[in-house]
């Protein structure tokens, strides 16, 4: 099916009822914008170089917003209604003979399997196109289906030009067609501007296309919610919720134990492998990848990370575009910044701050640490305190720490610096030169010897001046 449809997804507007500056489709809903979404079903039945975005408001942040490889735009530079919108796109879709599919860009809930079976009806020699439906319990604000006496599609009549026994009509036009392309392009033309909105719109087609003895069928779904459209923020927080439940459900499908799944946020393109468990009040956001027996703990967050097998991230542990080495435990309280890296059998433990770091394996640093563009050899042991100081008041430096290394409790690394493998920095150190293999690295001061009894003549002096009450 794939080589045969070529889709265009109406894009263009701004959503004045979202009340935003943004262009409606830029809005997210499950981790991802609108329009991705629409774009990500529609791969299922089309290639990417076979899908046309029709762009209008903040067209250039709409395109970039978009990603996946291969997708086209076409520019609505005007917004004249849906027809005006695909006629847009006639330069980039017009070239295919097959199928042409008509989607919104605010649709994010409609299902790929949803959009096969509307297809199917092509199959059907006897029908030029098709329109999508379902039934509402009120339909109040939508067009109405009208059939002939053989069941296929008469037209579609918008509610305000309506009469009484046709706003009784529950079966609705939910603005998704398919025509045959060849058939479809050859009569876009004849569509007439409305009055007094002057706009051409795609509802049209049905008659134009009767005229002309073509067929139109329909296609009823029968869960209205998969067809809604997403015009204000409380529309995008029902899409938000149902996308996010579904990306539960297909997790929990595939082998993943989630805690209390009502409390913990996925985003769409998160994957996690089987024998997992997710703690309640995680929250996955991005492309973050998980393999298989991870545990993650409660109240973690992390975004766009990459995490291996069997790692252990305990509870409220906050990463993001980090990667964790398989058999790796993070946490608790553990921050991973950007291009934190951890390879196999390393550790992180609370309260440690990573930033574009490398943690080779076997390297821990346990407690209390902020360790930034820094590299740590393997099975080098961070003591509790340790910082980097990669940050001179202008530009960031480096910090190499070798294998096998021993860097004491509340030393502090003067970058750039490097640390051969096997060295030993003594606890409480400010080491500010470089330090060689198997070498022992001392800055601290003295410490002075014992003065007897200093902190009971201390005392005892400050009573005496001490105010009687």
């Amino acid at each position: 099916m794939k080589t045969n449809v070529t889709v265009v997804i109406l894009a263009a507007g701004l959503g004045t009822r979202m009340k935003s500056g943004r262009a409606k489709v830029l809005h997210q809903a499950g981790g991802d914008t609108l329009l991705n979404h629409v774009i990500r079903a529609a791969l299922h039945v089309a290639d990417p170089e076979h899908i046309v975005a029709v762009v209008g408001h903040q067209a250039d942040e709409v395109r970039h917003s978009v990603k996946f490889p291969g997708v086209r735009f076409a520019l609505q530079s005007e917004q004249k209604g849906t027809g005006h919108a695909v006629a847009c796109a006639r330069d980039l879709a017009s070239q295919s003979p097959g199928l042409l599919l008509i989607l919104n860009g605010d649709g994010p809930l409609l299902k790929p399997a949803t959009l096969e079976a509307f297809l199917a009806l092509a199959d059907s020699p006897s029908l030029s196109g098709a329109v999508m439906s379902t039934e509402l319990p009120d339909p109040t604000g939508y067009g109405r289906l009208l059939l002939d006496s053989s069941g296929n599609l008469a037209a579609i009549v918008e509610e305000k030009a309506a009469d009484p026994v046709q706003r009784a009509i529950r079966t609705v036009n939910t603005g998704q067609y398919w025509f045959r392309a060849p058939i479809f392009w050859n009569h876009i033309d004849e569509l007439q501007p409305s009055h007094p909105a002057r706009e051409f719109y795609l509802t049209d087609m049905v008659e134009v296309l009767r005229r002309h003895g073509h067929a139109v069928g329909y296609f009823t779904v029968a869960d209205h919610t998969e067809l809604l459209g997403i015009n204000t923020r409380l529309e995008l927080s029902v899409a938000d919720r149902i996308l996010r439940q579904r990306k539960l459900e297909q997790l929990m499908l595939s082998g993943v134990t989630i805690e209390r799944p009502e409390t913990v946020t996925i985003d769409v393109d998160v994957e996690a492998g089987p024998d997992t468990l997710i703690e309640p009040h995680v929250s996955l956001r991005g492309s973050t990848r998980i393999g298989i027996e991870c545990h993650i703990g409660a109240g973690a967050v992390l975004s766009d990370c990459q995490i291996a097998d069997r790692v252990r991230i305990f509870p409220y542990v906050v990463a993001e575009q980090a990667t964790i080495g398989a058999a790796s435990d993070v946490g608790p309280f553990a921050r991973l910044r950007k291009d934190a890296v951890l390879s196999e059998h390393c550790h992180i433990g609370n309260f440690v701050e990573l930033k574009n770091t490398t943690m080779h394996r076997g390297a821990k640093a346990s407690h209390l640490a902020y360790l930034g563009d820094a590299s740590i050899g393997e099975a080098t042991n961070i003591g509790a305190g340790t910082i980097t100081c990669n940050y001179d008041g202008i530009r960031k430096h480096r910090t190499q720490i070798g294998d096998h290394a021993f860097v004491g409790s509340n030393s502090t690394l003067v970058a750039p610096l490097t640390i051969g493998a096997g060295a030993y920095v003594a606890a409480g150190s400010v080491i500010t030169e470089n330090v060689a293999e198997d070498a022992l690295a001392v800055g601290r001061a003295r410490q002075i010897p014992d003065k007897p009894l200093w902190a009971k003549k201390r005392r005892d002096q400050y009573k005496k001046t001490e105010p009687k009450s």
